[in-house]
């Protein structure tokens, strides 16, 4: 692991880097993203669920030093190879904002041979986005990057998971996020961005407003999500975005789109920043079912 001092000093280095125009993450500032791949994920199962061809298993995992909750969704039956999907939900409506996002939509894809890991992040907590410092994004979002790339390396290490055949779905902020550690990690054979913004700026200021706002602007730049559309080549990326989403303008949308590798597509729905529509659903889950089809 890094010493906090040599962090500040890497994320320093990446300051500099950026004034001068350099957006893509240098490879010093990479290691920010570290972990120790031997910890043991401490994976606890709480209970079990049959519902339809999928059984939910509900468990906990250590992220960094603390559990997460998640649902495992796995097939009835099969030994695979199953495809593999890591779901990071969206800050919305409370009944939403955590696991259950994508729950019938993992259940569903279960009987076509798919592994869905489905996990809580911060913003899952009630009140997170009011009660949280400011000055403390950056290090959150770090130690959230990192807790995702723990959820990957679960979602691997089930039987029958191809490593070969692997997505990310996230929604709002679990679209930033994700794509941020797609960026670092690079596992992911495909991402489906749901309703993210290019920069952490863009939703940060919102609530609690920070001591200096120039200085924290310069903090969270590092870790924007268009730094790190590009690094998922040669993985291909999916963007759904709102025709009415207040908090994406089209310029972001298309901003966001246009950072991206040659390998993407995007569609626009005529409806609000939830994106909870049978339309946007049943373009996910075709894009999905195409990308994680088995090589011929």
């Amino acid at each position: 692991m890094i010493h906090p001092a040599l962090r500040l000093q890497l994320v320093a280095m990446w300051l500099a880097l950026a004034a001068a125009g350099c957006a893509a993450p240098s490879p010093d500032f990479m290691t920010l993203f570290d972990y120790d791949h031997s910890a043991t994920l401490e994976i606890h199962e709480l209970g079990t669920a049959t519902r339809d061809h999928a059984v939910v298993h509900d468990l906990t995992f250590i992220g960094v030093k603390k559990p997460v909750n998640a649902y495992l969704v796995t097939p009835t039956g099969g030994i695979g190879p199953f495809a593999g999907i890591l779901y990071v939900h969206w800050l919305g409506t409370p009944a939403t904002t955590n696991r259950t996002e994508f729950l019938n939509e993992a259940v569903a894809l279960a009987g076509s041979g798919v592994v869905s890991l489905l996990v809580d992040t911060m913003w899952a907590r009630p009140k997170w986005y009011e009660d949280r410092v400011p000055e403390e994004d950056f290090a959150a979002s770090v130690r959230q990057v990192i807790e995702l790339r723990r959820a990957m390396d679960l979602l691997l290490s089930r039987p029958g998971v191809d490593a070969k055949r692997i997505a990310l779905v996230g929604h709002d902020y679990g679209a930033m996020h994700g794509i941020v550690m797609g960026g670092v990690d690079r596992r992911a054979k495909t991402y489906v961005l749901m309703a993210g913004t290019p920069h952490f700026i863009d939703w940060a200021l919102y609530a609690r407003q920070p001591k200096d706002l120039k200085a924290f602007r310069q903090q969270l730049a590092p870790l924007d999500p268009i730094n790190f559309i590009a690094r998922v080549e040669p993985a291909t990326v999916f963007f759904q975005f709102a025709g009415k989403d207040e908090y994406v303008p089209a310029t972001s949308a298309s901003a966001f789109y246009a950072a991206a590798s040659p390998r993407k597509q995007m569609s626009t729905y005529a409806t609000g920043h939830d994106l909870h529509t049978p339309e946007v659903a049943a373009d996910r889950i075709a894009w999905l079912r195409h990308a994680l089809a088995p090589s011929q």
